[in-house]
């Protein structure tokens, strides 16, 4: 009995390890950084991950670029 209730803890923290993979992965937060310029309109955070570029500004706008190729990034 002990042995069914450690493989089942073993498959469900597999599985939450598989999901987040897949979400870290997904999400474009993989680098951010903010700017601000001289008042706080001008206020913009950068989102950078494997797979897009996203900016967001202070006006609650999100702005998302996907990229075109992974070959050529940095």
């Amino acid at each position: 009995m002990a042995n069914a209730g450690l493989q089942l803890l073993g498959f469900i923290l597999a599985s939450l390890g598989w999901i987040g993979s897949i979400v870290s992965t997904a999400l474009p937060q993989w680098k951010i950084y903010s700017y601000a310029g001289d008042n706080i309109v001008t206020a913009q955070a950068i989102y950078e991950g494997l797979w897009m570029s996203c900016v967001s500004q202070s006006t609650g706008q999100i702005q998302c670029k996907v990229f075109d190729s992974l070959l050529n990034l940095n």
